[in-house]
């Protein structure tokens, strides 16, 4: 069964630890990434900071022991989309990328860290990149493991199955509708559950879906 893995790792043990340094305030944000040949990977990533850094941006991704062809293809005056190899040092993500197929939902990296979303085809590829970094002295804190069963968008977003059903039902039945079309004492019983029970549900059910499809994502690391 795929599992999603949120995970953080020291820029000095994945990419771009020196640009990070070099730069203050720089936050990234991968795009998409992709092997592109053994022993190397080529991510899309949107980087951020003061315009007037922007020369000292370009200077430092180029300088970058991680880096190699690196070529600007959008310029937002204070965002700027880079494409580039990543080298050296960057181990993790050849592994995760190439020896288990993982796939990079979305990574952001900022100050003297990174934090990624990863796709793993089965638990058992978590399991080897993780024994991967360990044999590799590479130091991974794993935040958060969820499955995807058959309900990707559930798994997706941290929800347990009572709490995905509850949204829909409650979605479906109008009670986000202005005005409500079901108030909050009839979907309790539609769903054969106290009202203090809905309440509670329901904010457990914000609060996974804030904190994966909101938090997790955005360029400031939390």
């Amino acid at each position: 069964m795929s599992t999603i893995a949120i995970v953080r790792l020291p820029a000095d043990g994945f990419a771009l630890q020196a640009t990070l340094e070099r730069v203050p305030g720089v936050s990234f944000e991968v795009e998409r990434v992709v092997a592109s040949e053994v022993g190397r990977v080529m991510p899309y990533i949107w980087a951020t900071a003061e315009s007037e850094q922007f020369e000292s941006l370009r200077n430092a991704l180029e300088d970058d022991p991680t880096t190699e062809d690196v070529e600007l293809l959008v310029d937002l005056d204070d965002e700027w989309l880079y494409r580039m190899s990543w080298v050296n040092q960057t181990t993790f993500a050849i592994h995760l990328l190439v020896e288990e197929n993982g796939t990079v939902i979305d990574a952001n990296g900022k100050g003297e860290e990174w934090q990624l979303r990863i796709l793993f085809p089965n638990r058992d590829a978590l399991s080897a990149t993780y024994e991967f970094c360990e044999t590799n002295d590479i130091p991974i804190e794993i935040e958060q493991i969820y499955q995807l069963d058959e309900s990707p968008r559930r798994g997706q977003y941290g929800l347990t199955e009572e709490q995905y059903e509850t949204l829909v039902a409650a979605l479906e039945s109008g009670y986000y509708d202005i005005p409500r079309e079901i108030s909050g004492e009839e979907l309790s019983s539609d769903l054969g559950i106290s009202h203090q029970a809905l309440s509670e549900r329901l904010r457990r059910a914000y609060k996974n879906l804030i904190s994966n499809a909101l938090v997790v994502g955005e360029n400031e690391l939390r």
